[in-house]
């Protein structure tokens, strides 16, 4: 099996296992939640057999994960995994905010040095970009969860959010090619 279809089933297998079970178990989160949170820890655990690390992001939805779908089994409250793409988007946008102070350089520069090549300029304003991207993921999230039912918000969550995201990186082309180091 070829590594892009790899890489593609360790990033989207989890979501689609739990979408399938959900639905084909009467909308129980309580029945989705398990599958969905040991697709994740099994996708991890491929990645880094194949890489022998785990990437950031990954890493840290995964614990996210595992942590808001214990809770939320554990408590019988759903509202715990409701919240989990908020919580994970802030994160993601607190650590590139406040990263820069610690490491004197956008961190995304850091995490995507030896993929993307940009003008210092370009980091700036794309790592500005993404943390105003996570921040409005995270309020969409939450207006979605408390203003709609249960099926919407899965819904949202599996195709709202990631043709969203996909939108969004393809927005981010015209700024990455102006910025773009030649060699």
């Amino acid at each position: 099996m070829g590594r892009s279809i790899i890489k593609f089933l360790t990033d989207f297998g989890p979501l689609l296992i739990f979408f399938i079970i959900y639905f084909k178990n009467g909308h129980d989160l309580k029945i989705a939640i398990p599958p969905f949170v040991l697709a994740t820890l099994l996708s991890l655990a491929i990645i880094y057999f194949l890489d022998k690390k785990i990437p950031v992001m990954p890493l840290t939805s995964g614990i996210i994960i595992t942590l808001f779908g214990g809770l939320t089994l554990y408590f019988d409250n759903k509202i715990f995994f409701y919240m989990k793409p908020t919580v994970v988007n802030l994160i993601f946008a607190a650590v590139l905010f406040f990263g820069k102070f610690f490491t004197q350089k956008p961190l995304l520069k850091i995490f995507f040095q030896n993929s993307i090549k940009l003008q210092n300029e370009g980091w700036k304003k794309l790592s500005y970009r993404w943390i105003y991207f996570f921040i409005f993921i995270a309020v969409l999230n939450e207006l979605v969860w408390r203003t709609q039912t249960e099926m919407f918000w899965v819904n949202f969550k599996v195709w709202g959010l990631l043709p969203i995201s996909f939108l969004f990186i393809a927005s981010q082309m015209p700024l990455m090619n102006k910025y773009k180091i030649t060699e």
